[in-house]
């Protein structure tokens, strides 16, 4: 029987059925469930695309718990969820912060080390200035001057990176120009950029691909850096490094909160030289022909 307007319901008649509360004449509603089932259910409902600044006010500083895998923050954020959304920031800005290091030292060494001359003197001399500078403080003055924003960071990481790019670029480029084929292609009538674009760029990417490889790891720790010092990603958007900033001030209260982003920083950066180091194995011939020894 439906229940009428301002009646009572018996006791008995309120009953839990497969997680839902049945009540007479009431469309069933999800009974309260414990947290660490709420936990779960989130994550695998919305958590890993969401932002990681869900906000739990009665978990603060929380240990690791079934309800939170590796615990919360100071204001009750799951780390978990937050490690797994700065992935995706830390992986972006490695990936897009390479791309431009690539852009732009490819292209610079090429010229230098085909055209030489005049152009190969100014492009260098640059290049030793950029250098000059250590990397952390070059970035950290770029991205304080454009204001801190994902994009600045990307932008200064990989002006930074470019002139490693570009000197190696220019030797590979110095040792492909005198070959043959190269000379062939000039007889041919071949223009510079014809020569640049289809056969010395082609013989040079092996260990451009290493070393950008490489570059990613460099790129994310970097990154970390800028946002532990407050000029990289700005928050509410999780960040590795913001988490270390965050997590260094509750080293006793909550170790957790510094550690994990870090061992998260650690195992990415040492994955992705892995590769690197495999890629370089299988590109290089001299390499692969020993280890066959």
């Amino acid at each position: 029987m439906a229940m009428q307007a301002g009646g009572t319901v018996p006791r008995g008649a309120v009953r839990v059925a497969d997680g839902n509360l049945a009540i007479p004449g009431v469309p069933s509603a999800p009974a309260f469930q414990p947290r660490s089932s709420q936990f779960w259910r989130r994550l695998l409902e919305t958590r890993l695309v969401g932002t990681g600044n869900e906000q739990d006010y009665l978990a603060l500083t929380e240990a690791p718990s079934l309800a939170h895998p590796l615990g919360t923050d100071d204001i009750g954020r799951d780390v978990l969820s937050r490690i797994i959304y700065g992935s995706r920031v830390s992986l972006q800005v490695g990936l897009i912060a390479v791309a431009i290091a690539v852009s732009m030292g490819v292209t610079l060494g090429l010229v230098a080390g085909y055209v030489g001359g005049l152009a190969d003197d100014v492009i260098m001399r640059v290049v030793d200035a950029i250098q000059a500078f250590p990397n952390l403080i070059l970035a950290l003055a770029i991205t304080a001057a454009l204001g801190p924003s994902i994009a600045n960071a990307m932008l200064a990481i990989g002006f930074v990176a470019a002139p490693g790019i570009a000197r190696l670029t220019r030797g590979q480029t110095l040792s492909v120009r005198e070959r043959e084929f190269i000379a062939a292609a000039r007889v041919c009538g071949a223009s510079a950029l014809d020569i640049m674009r289809h056969h010395i760029w082609p013989n040079v990417t092996a260990p451009i691909i290493v070393q950008a490889t490489l570059l990613m790891g460099t790129a994310i720790v970097t990154e970390a850096a800028l946002s532990f010092l407050g000029v990289g990603v700005r928050p509410p958007t999780p960040s590795w490094g913001a988490m270390l900033r965050t997590g260094s001030q509750y080293l006793e209260v909550a170790p957790w909160i510094g550690m994990t982003s870090g061992v998260a920083i650690f195992m990415t950066v040492l994955a992705i030289n892995f590769v690197g180091d495999g890629l370089r194995r299988a590109l290089a011939p001299r390499l692969a022909s020993r280890k066959k020894q």
